[in-house]
């Protein structure tokens, strides 16, 4: 019986040290988690950064290899994907020149690993050519969402999704 005693103190020993001791020490799992989420905090503000300083501040010459991947593409636009840094640049430039007093502000974004979300809110007044629309001098205000996937700490795709029908209503393009 004084054999078993022990053997049982030696296992409740041995199980507790391992309880506390493994607490203490990181599993691997858990460095990787922590790693991932703090890369995702830095492509977060980089991202948030960035996009407003090209709108806001009107800087699209940030739309570069610092910040985006050079094979950048915007998906599923109605002329079909933009692909390639002057394209995405030019592309997005169309919105500087079309709404001289653009305000982009960015209401929520989150992610898990290279893929973010983005729900955001755009307001200007068409005061210029806007993918060949001259100016209506109309306001918008309108918000969406965005897909992004971020490659190696940069901008590699984005897919926007908003309200088209209200967005050319507000522009006077279609009847109200």
């Amino acid at each position: 019986m004084k054999n078993y005693t022990s053997i049982i103190k030696s296992f409740g020993a041995l199980f507790l040290s391992i309880l506390i001791f493994g607490c203490n020490n990181p599993s691997e799992k858990q460095m990787e988690l922590e790693s991932a989420q703090e890369t995702l905090e830095k492509n977060i503000t980089m991202y948030e950064t960035v996009w407003d300083k090209v709108i806001n501040d009107r800087e699209i010459d940030l739309i570069n290899e610092n910040y985006f991947d050079k094979d950048v593409v915007a998906v599923a636009t109605s002329g079909g994907d933009v692909v390639g840094l002057e394209n995405f640049r030019n592309y997005y430039n169309n919105y500087l020149t079309g709404f001289s007093d653009a305000e982009f502000t960015i209401v929520d974004i989150f992610g898990q690993g290279d893929k973010m979300v983005k729900h955001w809110n755009f307001k200007g007044t068409h005061d210029g050519d806007f993918f060949g629309v001259p100016a209506t001098g109309k306001s918008v205000d309108v918000s969406g969402t965005t897909l992004i996937k971020m490659r190696d700490g940069k901008i590699a795709a984005e897919q926007d999704y908003m309200d088209y029908l209200s967005f050319y209503t507000q522009l006077g393009l279609l009847g109200q």
